[in-house]
């Protein structure tokens, strides 16, 4: 027989296992509510593959003259969207989308006086942007440090 003095003992304890699992249920439910995504690698694009920095030269310009040294900085925007910036101020930011064309990633927008030809079959790449009357070509960086910049 059970003295008087074990039952508020007994009760306590079965209050506690009581009270753990209610908060193990509890934590359970609640990892359970927020499903972990997945980690989902997303595919390359024509955006990825035209993406990095060029170096080249300005070769026309209809209101100015030639520049040589001119960096093109091409960004991933969105799925097959770029924007192109440059380090020359008559060649303007823009942002386009993009299309496959043989061994090439072209401009595909409506716009008729961009042209963005990036040539994926010659080693660095090879890249022409002609905007606002100003033509440019040049080729992918592999490093940092365009051609002549050495340190």
């Amino acid at each position: 027989m059970d003295s008087l003095a074990q039952v508020p003992r007994r009760m306590f304890m079965r209050r506690a296992v009581t009270v753990a699992f209610a908060l193990i249920g509890f934590a359970l439910n609640a990892s359970a509510a927020e499903p972990q995504k997945p980690e989902v690698k997303r595919r390359p694009d024509l955006a990825d593959s035209a993406a990095g920095t060029y170096f080249g030269d300005v070769i026309s310009d209809s209101r100015g003259a030639s520049q040589s040294g001119v960096t093109i900085t091409v960004e991933r925007t969105a799925p097959n969207t770029i924007r192109v910036t440059s380090s020359y101020p008559r060649l303007p930011e823009f942002t386009t989308r993009l299309t496959r064309a043989m061994h090439t990633i072209q401009h595909s927008g409506s716009d008729a006086s961009i042209v963005f030809l990036l040539d994926l079959s010659k080693s660095p790449h090879h890249l022409d942007v002609t905007v606002d009357d100003a033509s440019w070509s040049g080729d992918k960086q592999q490093d940092a440090n365009p051609p002549g910049d050495e340190q």
